[in-house]
């Protein structure tokens, strides 16, 4: 190994070190080695063969130096051939061993980013609404990435590292020391002139690094929220593009200025150590060929000293780095148990019970709820905040009651804010309740199934939702039908289309099912892609539907469509509607007025409409007598 080798290899680990290290946690250290029992049996093997390698290490150099020896002796040419040969076995064993301990070396790593990323990614999806609402994607994304890939450094480099570097030392010094102890100490005074200027140097361009990453992540936020379907509409309504651009430009030219700068210190610190490279061979040649002259020394020990050299100082230089990367890898891990710990709120009990299967009746028994404090749900970190949200805990529904009855359809209507879309969240068990139930089937009031004991398998079977986004995931129309059940035959799909009145628009298509929606569904109108996601849940089949503000972002030719399609949905189930929109909800049972988290009303149109309370204004307010006529033509369900 090189000296110009070794300074690339210091400035590499000192370069990736991150910043405010802490000291070494036990129990962190306990997380980690759970993480490596399932992979012990290579990573013992990994660290056995890093051994035999640091071994074969020092042999080449000896043997190269009883070659020389040889030669100066004139000895019979059998023994040179021997020893050359040795030094052939040798250099194909190291050859063979590298490989095995390069696959060893990439199983364990690759094996604990599958771990890590699994076991995130399966904890990512237990986490309530609220952590995604207030959750940065990016840094969430980073987490699974970068931090992943950091913490399997630990097993895959350093490790191992670790333990062949003080092998190696070890042997060299030995070496060393038995061939000549003055030339050793000597060669040793060199060494604060290698690593002082690798600290020194290290940590400058670890801090350019960590400013051209920060300049990086900002690029790919901008990028990332400009080259979305919304964030270039935006953009191209409201925004600047000329100091977008400059923006962007000056963190690009911040990052090349980096760059420059970055490439000229390391050129000079690997162009320093080179130097000092040279000093040590030259005061090794010299005081070692002063000492052979003398008949102090072997002309081939001489040739050992000089090949030992950079094996004294690569192991010297790396354990002196060590505990940086022992602690950048911490730092990841760390990072990534950070995710792990965040305890998810809806979990399914060990004793949780199936739906029970036949008709289903909803009913609400006294509900009273608060959103979740950001402390119980987020990080700052994920946040990129220097401090959470202390706001919430706040109680939004006071008391809320009603039932449906199987095959009923119930409205809930008031203004924004009033705790509709909360109801929703909870029938679908997004969050569960503080106090009192939501319940479902039973023939009488208190005796249906609660929904925190129900399994998520049968509450997934049993419940269906539409939301006012109508979100698609960019893939093809048959992938997001799917979703709602993976074994569902073209046919099926085709029977949810035609319900939801797309057959002849998805037919006209090229690629018919196989066309890609685009992000978020985008390339499709607001009106296609809501019945889209209304087609979804007919082939989900649910007993129960719920309807969050399914039609109040359509204009009235889209709503009047989507209103046909959410006829065929609701038909013979049960259904939750919330709704903003008062002509949408004049055929339901019954009508709920909800105010600042109670219900205020209840009845049917009519009968709210008699009763001129808060639905009647309402109603009033939405509709004046020539808007009145033109609803009359809208479908109702």
């Amino acid at each position: 190994m090189s000296m110009e080798r070794v300074a690339w290899g210091s400035l590499y680990n000192i370069t990736r070190a991150k910043s405010g290290s802490k000291p070494f946690s036990k129990a962190t250290l306990k997380r980690v080695l759970g993480f490596a029992r399932p992979h012990r049996a290579k990573l013992l093997g990994f660290v056995a063969l890093s051994i035999v390698m640091a071994f074969l290490a020092v042999a080449t150099p000896v043997l190269a130096g009883q070659v020389v020896n040889a030669i100066v002796a004139k000895a019979a040419a059998e023994e040179v051939v021997r020893l050359a040969v040795l030094i052939a076995v040798v250099a194909v064993a190291e050859a063979g061993l590298g490989l095995v301990s390069r696959w060893l070396s990439s199983t364990i790593g690759e094996g604990v980013i599958v771990d890590l990323r699994t076991r995130v990614f399966d904890h990512v999806q237990k986490m309530p609404i609220a952590f995604f609402t207030r959750t940065r994607t990016g840094a969430l994304v980073s987490r699974l990435n970068n931090d992943v890939i950091g913490a399997q450094s630990a097993f895959a480099g350093t490790l191992s590292g670790v333990v062949s570097n003080v092998v190696a030392l070890i042997l060299t010094l030995i070496v060393m020391l038995g061939t000549s102890w003055q030339v050793t100490v000597l060669a040793m005074v060199l060494l604060p002139i290698f690593l002082i200027p690798a600290r020194r140097m290290g940590s400058k361009l670890a801090d350019l690094r960590r400013e051209a990453a920060d300049h990086n992540a900002a690029m790919g936020t901008q990028m990332t929220e400009r080259f979305s379907a919304p964030g270039a509409t935006l953009v191209k309504l409201f925004g600047r593009p000329d100091e977008e651009s400059r923006e962007f430009a000056v963190r690009a030219g911040r990052v090349r200025d980096i760059g420059v700068r970055t490439a000229m210190l390391q050129f000079t610190f690997v162009t320093a150590l080179t130097l000092v490279s040279a000093l040590a061979l030259a005061l090794v040649y010299g005081l070692g060929g002063w000492f052979a002259i003398t008949g102090q020394l072997a002309a081939g020990d001489v040739v050992v000293l000089a090949l030992l050299l950079t094996r004294l100082y690569a192991p010297l230089t790396a354990l002196s780095n060590a505990r940086v990367e022992i602690m950048s890898a911490l730092v990841s891990f760390e990072r990534v148990f950070e995710i792990l710990d965040l305890k998810p709120l809806i979990q399914q009990k060990p004793d949780a019970v199936p739906v029970p299967a036949g008709p289903v009746s909803v009913e609400f028994d006294n509900v009273r709820f608060a959103y979740p404090s950001a402390d119980k749900v987020s990080l700052a970190s994920l946040e990129e905040v220097s401090t959470l949200d202390t706001r919430g805990g706040e109680e939004v529904l006071h008391g809320i009651s009603f039932r449906v009855e199987p095959g009923q359809t119930v409205a809930l209507v008031g203004s924004s804010g009033a705790g509709k879309s909360t109801v929703a969240q909870l029938l679908a068990r997004l969050y569960d309740v503080d106090s009192g139930a939501v319940r479902l089937g039973g023939t009488t009031p208190g005796t249906g199934l609660d929904l925190r004991d129900a399994t998520f398998d049968s509450l997934r079977d049993t419940l269906g939702m539409v939301t006012q986004d109508g979100h698609l995931f960019h893939e093809t129309i048959a992938s997001n039908l799917r979703l709602a059940r993976p074994d569902a035959t073209d046919e099926d799909m085709w029977e949810a289309i035609r319900q939801a009145r797309l057959e002849a628009m998805i037919r006209s298509l090229p690629d018919g099912l196989d066309t890609v929606v685009g992000e978020r569904g985008y390339r499709l109108s607001g009106g296609e892609r809501q019945r889209l996601t209304i087609a979804r849940l007919l082939i989900a089949q649910p007993r129960v539907v719920i309807l969050d503000e399914a039609t109040a972002a359509l204009d009235s030719t889209n709503e009047a469509a989507v209103q046909a399609a959410l006829g065929a949905a609701l038909e013979g189930r049960t259904a939750v509607v919330i709704a903003h929109r008062l002509s949408t909800v004049r055929a339901a049972d019954v009508i709920l007025v909800v105010e600042d988290g109670r219900i205020v009303e209840r009845g049917t149109h009519t009968e709210l409409l008699a009763a001129e309370g808060r639905y009647a204004e309402l109603y009033r307010t939405q509709f004046a007598e020539a808007t009145a006529v033109a609803q009359e033509a809208v479908p109702e369900f």
